[in-house]
């Protein structure tokens, strides 16, 4: 297998704590807390986001207000906490005593949270689906190769990542439904040359794909970026407003009966 997006490194937790307050709840599903954010009504005909947290987590505040958001637009979005109360902000303070968020934090975290998610994601399914769901899902480093296994499902209308991480190329072999790519210039997990190996592998499978490029931005612009750095904070507004508007269009395409020729 060909790596796409390297595994996160310890630059993946530099932070800025945005400021706000969560709107959501937590809950359980399949015996996992779960942060969910509803929408203001629920009907039959319903649009939700599986979101699949970066190393800080679901109960992180920035992720909050950034599903906070999709839900006051429509959409109820939820979130495993795939790392059991555990997240990398316990552990900041062994970084640099020889201690590596890449070789001691993710690898166990990583199984323990492929272990997990499966029936997480049948809970959820169970619970919130009706005949007219439709199903997102978007994931932020740590969370893109979650995102991709699901694209790789039929039932998923669509999916978008920021800044991935731990990414080969059979996940984008294998995805049979649109993606959004949000992209920070500099970046170590994806650089440029994996990017733009990503993106042959979707041209070579004709897949239905948008990729966004900020410049002056680095990994983990679109959750933990300086919202007082004018670049970044634009930056990090429009790339969650894109992924908004990539699952209004992707649901309303779906919907949309099929033009014979």
């Amino acid at each position: 297998m060909v790596t796409i997006a390297r595994s996160p490194g310890d630059c993946c937790i530099k932070t800025v704590e945005h400021s706000g307050t969560a709107q959501g709840t937590i809950e359980k599903f399949a015996g996992v807390d779960t942060y969910v954010s509803r929408p203001a009504e629920l009907s039959e005909q319903r649009r939700v986001i599986l979101f699949f947290a970066d190393v800080y987590g679901p109960f992180f505040l920035n992720s909050q207000l950034i599903m906070d958001y999709w839900a006051s637009n429509g959409y109820l979005v939820l979130a495993l906490d795939y790392f059991e109360g555990d997240p990398v902000q316990n552990h900041l303070g062994k970084v640099g005593k020889n201690y590596s968020i890449e070789f001691d934090f993710v690898p166990g975290k990583m199984i323990r949270a492929k272990q997990i998610t499966p029936d997480w994601i049948d809970a959820v399914k169970e619970q919130f689906g009706t005949s007219q769901t439709q199903w997102l899902t978007v994931g932020y480093c740590f969370g893109a190769p979650f995102v991709m296994d699901c694209m790789a499902r039929d039932w998923i209308t669509a999916g978008a990542f920021g800044h991935p991480a731990v990414l080969k190329d059979h996940h984008f072999r294998n995805m049979k439904k649109p993606l959004l790519l949000s992209c920070a210039e500099i970046d170590h997990t994806f650089p440029l040359e994996f990017r733009r190996r990503a993106e042959d592998i979707m041209v070579e499978i004709k897949a239905t794909y948008h990729i966004q490029v900020f410049s002056g931005v680095t990994h983990g612009f679109s959750l933990r970026g300086n919202v007082d750095d004018p670049v970044a904070k634009w930056a990090k507004e429009q790339s969650a407003s894109t992924i908004l508007s990539w699952f209004d269009n992707s649901c309303a395409a779906e919907q949309r009966p099929e033009v014979k020729l």
